[in-house]
């Protein structure tokens, strides 16, 4: 399994790693657990439908973040991905906290994946 990043993505992950200095080793454990199980796993994650694409995009709402003591995988951290079965290539599309950001960026899925 391949694992890419949207320019986007990266300025999100480098706004958020200023509050969540655990960010990039959470990642991490996220990369291992997609290398696994790729597709949607609910409750932790489901997959955006209505987008109109043939891209199987999906947002992972449970990830464990050691920053946030306590909270386990209730971090209120979201996950936007593209999940190419055919390559075997996963694709970061955002990254945000559920209180700064209600839901994802429709428009940048649709701009990139398009």
């Amino acid at each position: 399994m391949t694992f890419d990043e949207l320019a986007e993505f990266e300025k999100d992950l480098k706004n958020l790693l200023k509050k969540y200095r655990t960010l990039n080793d959470d990642l991490d454990v996220v990369k291992k657990v997609l290398e696994v199980t790729p597709n949607e796993r609910p409750p932790f994650s489901f997959r955006i439908d209505n987008l109109g694409l043939e891209t199987c995009i999906i947002k992972v709402k449970r990830i464990a973040c050691k920053a946030l003591k306590g909270r386990g995988v209730n971090s209120g951290l979201r996950l936007i991905y593209a999940y190419f079965p055919d390559e075997q290539k996963i694709t970061f599309i955002e990254l945000y906290h559920k209180n700064d950001k209600e839901n994802e960026d429709r428009n940048r899925i649709a701009d990139n994946f398009i």
